[in-house]
C-alpha cells in the first residue's frame, strides 16, 4: 500500500479549499463585476479577462520566489493574501453600500454614486491580492507534490492532487445558485465571504500541520526564467501550435466569461449556471480515461484534430435554445437545455485534446529542453482568457445586454424592448463558431506544415 507524508496530504486538502474558493467566485465573477460593481459588460470582460490571464501567466515566476522563501512561507502568504483578497470582494461592497453609493436588493441593485466614481475601481487592488496569492499556490501546491513524492509514488500522488482539483471545483460551483437565488445580487457580495472562509481554514492547516522535510530550493533563478520564456516565444512553431490551441480555450472559457449572463437573462432567474458548469468536469471524470485508451494507437496531433472539430460544432449547439422558443425539454428552458449539451461536447473535446498536448507540445521542444518548455505550455490560457473575455463582453453588450438598461425608475422591465434587444443573442456563439473553425482548420494545416518539413529536414540531414 502507498504511503504519502503529511504535507502531502496538507497540500492536497488546501488545494481542494483553494479550488473551492476560486470556482465559487470564479463562476460568476463577469456577473459579479456588473451586478455589485456596476461595471458595463465590456468593462467586465476586460477585467476578468486580465485577471484570469494572469493567474496564468504568474505561477512560473512566482514558483522561482517561492523556491527562495520556502514552500511554507510562500503558501502562508498566498492563503493570507488569498483570505484578505476575497474578503475585500465581500467587504468593500458592504462599506459601500453603508457609504449610500449602493443599494443591494434581491431584483436589482440601484447605483447612487458608485458607477464613474473612483470608489468603483477600488476593486482593483483587491483582484491583485487575489492573483499574486493565486499564482503562488499553483506553482507551491504542485510542487510540494513533486517533492513529497517518490518515482514510483508520483503517479498517483498526481492522481489524487487531480482528484481534489476537480472534487473543489465541483464543489465550489454548487455553492453560487442557492446564495444567487435567496439573496439576489447580494449573494453574490456574500459568496465571496464563503471564499475568503475556505482559504482562511487553509491558511490555518498549513500554519499548525504544514512541516516538510524537503526544504532545499530546486527552482530556477528568474534570469533564468526570462531567458526561457524568451526561447519559447521565438520558437516559431510551438507559438503557433499555442495560438492555434488558444483557439479552443476561448471558446472553452466562455463557460465562466458568456455562459452566466447569457442563461441568467434570457431564462431568467431561475437559470443555474453553477450546475451547467458543473457538466463540463463531470463529462471529463467519466469520459477522459475511456477516450485516451481509445485513441493510444492514434497520434497526438489526430486526437488533438478532432478534438478541435468538436469544439466549433458544441458552440453552434449552444445558439440552437435561442432557436426553439419557449417549449421545456426535460423541464429545462430551451437555452439551459442546449446549454448543457453544448458544454457536454466541450467536455468531449476537451478529453481529446488536453491529454495529447503536453505530449505533442513537448515533442516539438528541442532535444534535452522539453522541462524547460513545458513549463511554458499552458501560455495558450494567458492568451485565450485575455482576448475571451474582453470578446465577450463586447458581444454580450451587442447582443445579450443587461436587462438593467431596460428597467424604468421602479425597476420595471419593459419586456417588449427587452425581448426584441436580445432577439439576436444566439450570433454570439456564431462568432466562437467561427473562431473553432479556423482554429480546428489551422491546426490541419499546421500538422501537414510540420510533417513536411520534418521529412524535409531528415532527408537532408
Amino acid at each position: 500500500m502507498i504511503k504519502f507524508s503529511k504535507p502531502f496530504w496538507v497540500a492536497n486538502f488546501v488545494e481542494l479549499l483553494e479550488r473551492l474558493a476560486f470556482y465559487a467566485v470564479f463562476i460568476v465573477i463577469t456577473l459579479y463585476l456588473s451586478n455589485v460593481w456596476g461595471f458595463t459588460d465590456v468593462q467586465a470582460g476586460i477585467i476578468s479577462g486580465i485577471y484570469s490571464a494572469l493567474l496564468y501567466l504568474l505561477p512560473t515566476f512566482t514558483g522561482a520566489i517561492a523556491d527562495k522563501m520556502g514552500f511554507r512561507n510562500s503558501i502562508i502568504l498566498a492563503f493570507a493574501l488569498l483570505t484578505i483578497g476575497y474578503g475585500g470582494l465581500g467587504l468593500i461592497p458592504t462599506i459601500l453600500q453603508s457609504a449610500g453609493l449602493v443599494n443591494y436588493s434581491m431584483t436589482t441593485t440601484y447605483y447612487t454614486g458608485l458607477i464613474g466614481s473612483i470608489y468603483q475601481w477600488s476593486i482593483i487592488p483587491i483582484l491583485v491580492f487575489i492573483v499574486i496569492g493565486g499564482a503562488f499556490i499553483k506553482a507551491v501546491i504542485s510542487g510540494t507534490v513533486a517533492r513529497e513524492t517518490t518515482t514510483e509514488t508520483r503517479a498517483r500522488g498526481y492522481a489524487i492532487f487531480y482528484m481534489m482539483v476537480n472534487i473543489g471545483a465541483f464543489l465550489g460551483k454548487t455553492v453560487v445558485d442557492p446564495l444567487r437565488k435567496s439573496m439576489g445580487d447580494e449573494g453574490l457580495v456574500y459568496l465571496n465571504f464563503f471564499s475568503a472562509t475556505m482559504t482562511f481554514l487553509a491558511l490555518i492547516a498549513v500554519f499548525f500541520f504544514y512541516r516538510s522535510a524537503h526544504t532545499e530550493g530546486q527552482g530556477k533563478r528568474m534570469q533564468e526564467l526570462l531567458l526561457s520564456l524568451g526561447k519559447v516565444l521565438t520558437n516559431g512553431r510551438l507559438m503557433i501550435l499555442l495560438l492555434i490551441i488558444s483557439g479552443f480555450w476561448m471558446i472553452q472559457s466562455q463557460m465562466y466569461s458568456t455562459m452566466p449572463k447569457y442563461v441568467i437573462r434570457l431564462v431568467g432567474d431561475g437559470a443555474t449556471p453553477g450546475w451547467y458548469a458543473n457538466v463540463n468536469p463531470l463529462v471529463v471524470f467519466i469520459c477522459v480515461n475511456f477516450i485516451t485508451s481509445l485513441m493510444k494507437k492514434r497520434s497526438a496531433i489526430t486526437s488533438m484534430m478532432i478534438g478541435m472539430f468538436i469544439i466549433p460544432i458544441s458552440a453552434l449547439v449552444m445558439s440552437f435554445g435561442n432557436h426553439i422558443g419557449e417549449a421545456y425539454i426535460l423541464n429545462l428552458h430551451p437555452v439551459a437545455f442546449m446549454m448543457i449539451i453544448g458544454i457536454a461536447m466541450q467536455a468531449l473535446a476537451e478529453c481529446f485534446i488536453s491529454p495529447r498536448y503536453l505530449e505533442y507540445f513537448s515533442l516539438q521542444a528541442p532535444k534535452g529542453e522539453e522541462g524547460l518548455y513545458l513549463g511554458f505550455s499552458h501560455l495558450h490560457s494567458f492568451f485565450s482568457y485575455l482576448f475571451a473575455f474582453g470578446i465577450s463582453g463586447f458581444l454580450l453588450e451587442k447582443y445579450c445586454p443587461d436587462p438593467r438598461l431596460f428597467t424604468d425608475s421602479e425597476g420595471l422591465l419593459d419586456q417588449a424592448a427587452y425581448t426584441a434587444a436580445t432577439a439576436h443573442a444566439h450570433y454570439i456563439w456564431y462568432v466562437f463558431v467561427g473562431i473553432g473553425a479556423v482554429s480546428a482548420i489551422a491546426l490541419l494545416i499546421y500538422s501537414n506544415v510540420v510533417k513536411y518539413l520534418d521529412r524535409k529536414r531528415e532527408l537532408g540531414s
